[in-house]
């Protein structure tokens, strides 16, 4: 069923809202899992105002409204929230700010938005990213950079997921750059302390428990009351190499939340 430019698929069980990383649509961008999951949860995609196909502008900052004033038009409340890399953060903030409407998360190696650092060298990257782009010829050699990179991360992946890798592969900078904009503030207000306790699974990438990351990420499911998993292997992208670990994991989930119900 489509409303508006959103996607709902299923007509049973919660819903369960997909956010994707970066400023990727949502279309194709979780391979397998939309599948996977509507024979028993109603699956709802949505490109975020300023992302994807989305032809209404936004920030990062009003991403969590945005997905609460989505929500309530909708109906559908409160939703499970799947998100991988900034679309896990974004899942985070919406959490903190509208609890009642989240029943609970799987975010997929998210963006650690609990760590400030972390949070203002992906934002200083993507400024000089963006400064290389729109110069003539550098704009070139950083796009075919960034392109060539994500395509080494489709080797050896399932077709549907090699093919999603490909989608990425083409990287519209200024718009990636836009939708990290505010990020390091946002960090700098966030407090794991001011997240409700929900069902969820943090999924961090297979990185040495030590790494500032992988710190990041196991505060956060300890913030949550939740759990945090990492699989051998998994990288960032952990939807495209771990595509049936991540649908098993949202199944739980959904699984746990609809038993309480």
């Amino acid at each position: 069923m489509r409303i508006d430019e959103v996607q709902v698929h299923g007509e049973t069980g919660p819903p369960v809202l997909l956010l994707p990383g970066g400023a990727e649509s949502c279309d194709g961008f979780f391979p397998g899992l939309r599948e996977g999951l509507t024979t028993t949860a109603q699956v709802v995609e949505h490109d975020r105002p300023g992302t994807g196909k989305s032809a209404v502008d936004g920030s990062l900052a009003g991403a969590a409204a945005a997905l609460a004033s989505l929500v309530e038009r909708l109906d559908r409340g409160p939703v499970v929230v799947v998100g991988q890399s900034l679309g896990g953060a974004v899942g985070a903030l919406f959490a903190r700010d509208h609890p009642d409407h989240v029943a609970g998360l799987v975010l997929l190696d998210p963006t650690p938005i609990n760590d400030v650092g972390s949070c203002e060298r992906i934002e200083r990257m993507m400024r000089r990213l963006d400064g290389l782009a729109s110069v003539p010829g550098l704009g070139r050699l950083a796009t075919a950079a960034v392109r060539t990179a994500a395509l080494r991360t489709a080797r050896g992946l399932r077709p549907d997921c090699a093919a999603a890798a490909e989608r990425t592969a083409n990287l519209d900078i200024p718009t990636l750059a836009r939708a990290v904009r505010g990020l390091t503030g946002l960090a700098r207000n966030f407090r794991e302390s001011d997240l409700p306790r929900l069902p969820a699974v943090v999924v961090t990438a297979d990185r040495k428990p030590d790494h500032v990351v992988h710190r990041a990420h196991r505060r956060l499911a300890t913030a949550f009351g939740g759990e945090l998993r990492r699989w051998p292997g998994a990288t960032h992208s952990v939807h495209l190499d771990h595509p049936d670990e991540v649908l098993e994991t949202v199944r739980e989930l959904v699984g746990r939340i609809s038993a309480t119900r």
